[in-house]
C-alpha cells in the first residue's frame, strides 16, 4: 500500500481508516515485496502478513485467521484468492475494491490506438469477462465511478445489489485551510504528476510532450512544466528537455507541496478508468487544472469543474494559458475546486453509507447469496478450475 506512489495506494488507506475508526481490526496481507514507500500500517494499529501466490499455505492462514470480512484488491487479487477464502471461510463476506473498472480503460485505450472513437462495443473484451465474473462472484463490489456503476448495470446487466459507489473520502477544506494555501501571485509554472506505470500517465506525458507543451510554449516561452511521477524509467528521464521548458523531475517526495506551487494542473488523459487522484490533489491544493473529458469523469456531478474540460491539443493548450494569465478565472476556478471537494467527495458524505451497506449485507448474507445465483455459478466452476490449477503449480515448483 502505498499512498505516495498512486491514487488506488491513498483510496486503500481511505478505507482502511475509515473502518478502524470503528474500532475494527484489520489484517493487511499482500504477496509485495518490502518497499521504501509503503505506508507504516503497524503505527496505525494494522498487521501485516506477506502471503503467496499459488501456495497452500495461504489455506492454512486464512483459516486460522477466520476473518468477518475480507476485501480484494483489484479483480485479479480475487481471482488467486477469492476461492480459497470462500472455501476456507464460507461465512466471511468477500467484497471487491475495484479501484476502477479495467475492462473500460483497456477499451479505450484500444479505441486511442487504433484511431477511433470508443464504443460500447469495444468493452465486450477478455478483461470484461474476466473482472464482471469477479463482481459476480464477490458478495459486494466497492466503485469508484458512477459512470462504471451504470456500465455494470445497463450494460452488463450487473444486479445493482452487488454494488455501491465510494469514491476517495479526503477530509473537508476548511475555511482557514483554503487562507493559507498559495494565492494566484505567490505560484509559478504548470504541473503533471502521475505513476509511471500507469499506461494512461505515460501516454498522457507523451501527449503533453509532442502536442499540447509546444503550443502553450509558444504562448508562455519563460514557462516550464514540471513532470512527476513515481517509478520513472530512462525513457521517461529522456523526454527531459530543459531548453523547451518540459522538465522531468521524478518521484515527487510530497506531492502536496509540488501541486500548491504550482498555477495549473495539466492532466490531458486520453484514455483511462476511474477517478483521477492527481485531480483530487489539484483540488485539495488549490490548483485550478485543465483535463479532459475521460479525465473530469465522475469526478464533480453538476457543480462546475475547477478549471477547463478539453479534448483536443490546441483546446487544452488554450485552456491553459488563460488560466495561468487570468487571475479571475483562475481564482474562481481554484474555489471550484474547494466545492467539489466539500460536496461531492467529503468523507463525511460516504464513509456512513458505506458502513451501513457492508453491515445490512453481512446481516443478510445467506439471503444475498441466494439471490445471487449466477455468482454461485461462477464461483463453482472457478473454484474447481483454480483450485486444479494452482495446485499443477506447486506441484511443479516443488
Amino acid at each position: 500500500m502505498e499512498p505516495g506512489s498512486s491514487a488506488a495506494g491513498s483510496r486503500s488507506l481511505q478505507l482502511a481508516e475509515t473502518f478502524l475508526s470503528l474500532g475494527w481490526k484489520i489484517s493487511f496481507a499482500t504477496t509485495a515485496g518490502e518497499s521504501l514507500y509503503k505506508a507504516d500500517l503497524t503505527s496505525l494499529g494494522i498487521t501485516e502478513f506477506r502471503i503467496e501466490l499459488n501456495d497452500a499455505s495461504f489455506d492454512v492462514f486464512v483459516k486460522e485467521l477466520d476473518p468477518d470480512i475480507v476485501i480484494f484488491d483489484r479483480f485479479t487479487t480475487e481471482e488467486q484468492f477469492g476461492w480459497r477464502v470462500a472455501r476456507q471461510c464460507p461465512n466471511a463476506q468477500r467484497i471487491l475494491d475495484t479501484i476502477d473498472l479495467h475492462c473500460l480503460r483497456t477499451a479505450r485505450q484500444t479505441a486511442l490506438k487504433e484511431n477511433r472513437d470508443f464504443t460500447k462495443a469495444d468493452l465486450f473484451n477478455e478483461t470484461a469477462k474476466r473482472e464482471v465474473a469477479a463482481i459476480y462472484r464477490c458478495d459486494l463490489s466497492l466503485m469508484i465511478s458512477t459512470v462504471e456503476m451504470d456500465l455494470l448495470i445497463n450494460y452488463f446487466k450487473v444486479d445493482s445489489s452487488l454494488l455501491h459507489y465510494v469514491p476517495f473520502m479526503p477530509a473537508p477544506i476548511t475555511e482557514q485551510e483554503v487562507k493559507l494555501l498559495p494565492g494566484f501571485a505567490a505560484r509559478r509554472n504548470f504541473v503533471t504528476i502521475g505513476n509511471f506505470l500507469h499506461e494512461p500517465n505515460w501516454d498522457s506525458v507523451l501527449f503533453l510532450k509532442r502536442s499540447v507543451w509546444p503550443l502553450v510554449r509558444k504562448q508562455l516561452p519563460g514557462a516550464e512544466l514540471h513532470v512527476y511521477g513515481a517509478y520513472p524509467t530512462q525513457k521517461v528521464f529522456e523526454l527531459n528537455a530543459p531548453k523547451e521548458g518540459f522538465m522531468v523531475k521524478g518521484r515527487a517526495e510530497d506531492a502536496g507541496e509540488v501541486m500548491k506551487k504550482a498555477r495549473v494542473c495539466l492532466a490531458p488523459l486520453r484514455f483511462g478508468a476511474g477517478i483521477k487522484g492527481k485531480l483530487l490533489d489539484a483540488m485539495l491544493y488549490g490548483t485550478p487544472s485543465v483535463t479532459t473529458p475521460v479525465g473530469a469523469e465522475s469526478m464533480h456531478g453538476e457543480l462546475p469543474w475547477n478549471g477547463f474540460i478539453a479534448n483536443d491539443a490546441e483546446a487544452l493548450a488554450q485552456a491553459a494559458v488563460t488560466l495561468y494569465n487570468d487571475q479571475s478565472q483562475w481564482e474562481q476556478a481554484s474555489k471550484n475546486g474547494v466545492n467539489i471537494i466539500n460536496n461531492f467527495f467529503a468523507a463525511s458524505l460516504h464513509s456512513k453509507k458505506l458502513v451501513e451497506v457492508i453491515l445490512t449485507t453481512q446481516d443478510n448474507l445467506n439471503q444475498h447469496r441466494l439471490d445471487n445465483f449466477t455468482g454461485a455459478m461462477l464461483m463453482h466452476h472457478t473454484a474447481s478450475a483454480s483450485k486444479y490449477m494452482a495446485l499443477w503449480i506447486e506441484a511443479k515448483n516443488k
